[in-house]
């Protein structure tokens, strides 16, 4: 066999990985039920997300944090009002008060971050009325950063303070939030420590199919 025809078959079979390439580009992103690589890269994510309570010292960016308030605006929102409002924490001075007050948000005192998601009152339709929707609306808007952190390879975990008294009273006071604002939530933020997996919460026995 002399060079030419071995030329002839190396950029043939080149040719043919580059087809083959070309045609798994245009037919993976679909499978065989439907679902497309996107949606798949969507599901995955959220079936990743977890609530990480423990973190390493490693420093999250104000991008980053502002990625994350970036998706929670996207969230849906009752009749297009959007009555939230982000309270992002970066300093120590701001985390620590926070740590020693609330009772399920210890792990504030090594998170890097945090954000609180408040409800903003001050927002109010034709009428004048403030959003009825609101704890709907911010809750939306947590999940959609809290999916966004997992994401991006963040930890993060939705510490209650809306409907406790004690906890709006010591989070308004901690970071002397005007009357208007209601804080729904601290999320406190940062690179995982250790190896946090999620919990498989499917359960068919709580799902109904109905024709």
């Amino acid at each position: 066999m002399n060079k030419y025809k071995i030329v002839s078959i190396v950029l043939s079979v080149a040719l043919l990985v580059h087809i083959v390439r070309l045609a798994w580009v245009f037919v993976a992103p679909s499978s065989g039920d439907g679902v497309s690589s996107a949606s798949q890269t969507v599901l995955h994510n959220i079936l990743q997300r977890k609530s990480v309570r423990a973190y390493t010292d490693r420093a999250v960016s104000h991008e980053q944090l502002d990625t994350l308030i970036r998706a929670a605006m996207a969230a849906p929102t009752g009749r297009d009002m959007r009555p939230w409002h982000f309270i992002v924490l970066e300093g120590r001075h701001q985390l620590s008060p926070l740590a020693e007050q609330l009772p399920y948000a210890k792990m504030l005192a090594e998170a890097q971050a945090a954000v609180v998601v408040c409800g903003d009152m001050s927002v109010t339709d034709k009428e004048g009325n403030p959003s009825r929707n609101w704890t709907f609306d911010c809750s939306a808007a947590t999940e959609n950063l809290l999916l966004q952190a997992e994401a991006m390879g963040l930890g993060a975990v939705w510490t209650g303070v809306y409907p406790y008294d004690e906890r709006i009273e010591a989070v308004k006071q901690a970071l002397h939030l005007p009357d208007h604002l209601i804080p729904l939530n601290v999320i406190p933020i940062g690179y995982p420590k250790g190896d946090p997996q999620p919990k498989d919460k499917y359960d068919p026995t709580k799902v109904e199919y109905r024709n």
